[in-house]
């Protein structure tokens, strides 16, 4: 059986209750394909709301978590705070948080040794800068923020990291990577992996692509060997949008295991643009 695939929604600071239930509602009324996760990552504020509203089928990520099981942390949230609120999920590591917040490959590696520990699943974003990239170092960049992680948790701990490949360049600002440049990047992550983790991590580790998914890149993107799903920012929070969006991308993606891992994918992409468009319209 291949890598099932993963498809998260990153709400960023936005939302408000009126629009969290609406996005909500709208996520739990479509048709989602059972075969692929979902999750979606609230601001903390709205965890719990997210949570009572939507289907047990979809999951919830916290935005961010702390390595300190309690104590005077404020404005931090503990693994075990997010556990008691039956959320599954965090996202660590994102590019917004290692920039504007100054958090280091270190502290990242910490939070997710905490966050696994206490029974959390990571979805930890690693990517590079546009001058990094035309440094040449993209790789380098990229696997020592991994090799920080795998110090921290070992072999074991990737059985519950899901890696999403975000170029910093390309979050928010149209840039996009080829579908050769992040193939490129996902591969030599997998390489990583296997090198220096194990061959089953490296086989089984879903690494899904974090930046500026569009209906010009998605088709070309998905059929990639090693492009496992994507974490969507800004475009999973239009609310007229949402059942289109997640019922077109996600439906029949994987509905039968035994169809062609291109033709499932090509599918997906498919759907994608056709949701993209209206978008846009």
């Amino acid at each position: 059986m291949g890598r099932k695939p993963f498809v998260g929604g990153n709400f960023k600071m936005n939302g408000t209750i009126k629009s969290i239930k609406e996005i909500v509602h709208n996520l739990s009324t479509a048709k989602l394909d059972p075969n692929t996760e979902v999750v979606v990552a609230p601001p903390s504020l709205y965890l719990l709301l997210a949570r009572e509203h939507l289907s047990p089928n979809i999951e919830v990520a916290a935005q961010n978590v702390f390595d300190k099981p309690n104590g005077a942390f404020t404005g931090e949230i503990s693994v075990a705070q997010l556990k008691d609120s039956g959320i599954t999920w965090t996202l660590l590591g994102h590019s917004e948080r290692r920039t504007i917040l100054r958090e280091e490959d270190e502290f990242v590696a910490c939070k997710t040794k905490a966050a696994l520990d206490g029974g959390i699943g990571v979805i930890l974003c690693c990517g590079e800068s546009l001058e990094e990239r035309e440094k040449g170092i993209t790789v380098d960049v990229v696997t020592r923020q991994l090799d920080a992680v795998n110090k921290s948790i070992g072999k074991d701990g990737w059985k519950n990291v899901v890696i999403a490949y975000e170029p910093i360049w390309a979050i928010g600002t149209g840039k996009v990577a080829t579908t050769e440049q992040a193939q490129e990047v996902h591969a030599a992550i997998r390489k990583w992996l296997k090198d220096a983790v194990s061959p089953e991590a490296a086989e089984n580790t879903r690494i899904i692509y974090g930046g500026s998914v569009n209906e010009k890149n998605c088709r070309d993107l998905a059929k990639q060997p090693d492009v496992d799903g994507f974490l969507v920012g800004g475009a999973s929070l239009k609310p007229a949008c949402k059942s289109t969006f997640w019922e077109n991308i996600l439906h029949d993606r994987m509905k039968s295991l035994t169809f062609p891992h291109q033709s499932r994918r090509d599918y997906q992409c498919v759907q994608l643009d056709s949701w993209l468009t209206r978008r846009e319209a």
